[in-house]
């Protein structure tokens, strides 16, 4: 098992389900995890001001009042968090070549296979893109 102690990740998602998932296969690798759970567009530009810089973010891209690609190009225009690796973490695989248009770092399809995530995240962290589907 991997230990990442040292990395810190941001969750932002709506769904609490995905929130645990997600969480859970960071915890088992030790990683420090914020999650900013949104309900509205305004909830994600309030939260980016309130956590620590992350190592990575994980993106879903189908939240209510804004969507990941919008929330992408917010974390773009900060200074402190436009170079950090945003990953797309969505169910809907069709969005897979949107999501490298539009920049994303990298893409991580729902659900997560948990026998390869500390791989796939220890890739991401140096500096490889990840483009996988389950």
């Amino acid at each position: 098992m991997y230990s990442l102690d040292d990395v810190r990740a941001l969750i932002i998602e709506d769904d609490q389900t995905s929130i645990d998932v997600l969480k859970n296969l960071l915890d088992q690798l030790a990683v420090q995890t914020s999650v900013i759970r949104v309900s509205t567009g305004q909830d994600v530009w309030e939260s980016l001001r309130t956590v620590e810089v992350p190592d990575v973010i994980f993106l879903d891209l189908e939240m209510p009042g804004m969507n990941g690609y919008e929330v992408l190009d917010l974390l773009r225009e900060d200074e402190d968090l436009g170079s950090v690796p945003v990953v797309a973490y969505t169910t809907h695989i069709s969005h897979m070549n949107n999501a490298r248009r539009a920049g994303f770092h990298s893409f991580l399809g729902k659900p997560v296979d948990r026998y390869v995530f500390g791989e796939n995240l220890i890739r991401i962290l140096n500096g490889e893109s990840v483009w996988e589907a389950p």
